[in-house]
């Protein structure tokens, strides 16, 4: 239990770290929550910032969700644990501490966490939100078609052995419910039909 805790505040911290506000300060010497969406995210650091720092962010709040649960699958910790990891990880990013328990909307960071946990899985849930991102050119809603189709996915698709399926899918609805929550402001103007569509550079 121990080994569990350690991991467990390890993976808050890390994936509380705002690289998206970090980038934005060090390389444009602005705060990103300050301009756009204002959210702290990969996706408004992309229009705020530019394609280059806004794969930046992207890949480090994916990784921020990769390695904690790597580090932990590798000691030793699986099952439920290791599901509570990954969870306690996304955790991090939407509600952290060096941003007064704000943060992102989680989807980067969920990437890195289910890309570890459930790989197959993942690239089918990256196909879905590329297609859909591309042709509707609204991020919000692929985001919220791949938070909604994830859960159904685990429950059709092989996982790991170490896994448990049933608390695989309970840990993939809470996550899709959440960042379904997350995104409420932008169902809402994408019903309204006020959603800003996403630019690819």
């Amino acid at each position: 239990m121990f080994k569990f805790i350690f991991f467990a505040v390890l993976a808050y911290f890390l994936g509380s770290i705002p690289t998206g506000v970090i980038i934005g300060k060090k390389m444009k010497g602005i705060d990103i929550r300050e301009h756009g969406s204002k959210n702290s995210g990969a996706t408004n650091a992309y229009r705020v910032l530019g394609a280059r720092y806004g794969v930046m962010v992207l890949a480090a709040d994916a990784a921020k969700g990769f390695f904690p649960v790597m580090f932990a699958d590798l000691a030793g910790i699986e099952g439920t644990l290791l599901i509570l990891v990954g969870l306690i990880t996304i955790m991090g990013h939407s509600l952290s501490i060096f941003l007064k328990f704000k943060g992102g909307k989680g989807v980067a960071t969920s990437l890195g966490v289910f890309l570890y946990l459930v790989p197959q899985i993942m690239l089918v849930t990256i196909g879905v939100f590329v297609i859909v991102a591309y042709f509707s050119k609204y991020v919000s809603l692929a985001s919220v078609t791949c938070a909604a189709l994830l859960p159904i996915l685990t429950l059709i698709m092989p996982i790991r052995e170490s896994l448990i399926r049933v608390e695989l899918f309970i840990m993939t609805f809470l996550i899709g419910a959440f960042v379904i929550y997350r995104h409420r402001t932008n169902i809402s103007r994408l019903m309204n039909g006020n959603e800003n569509k996403f630019k690819f550079k």
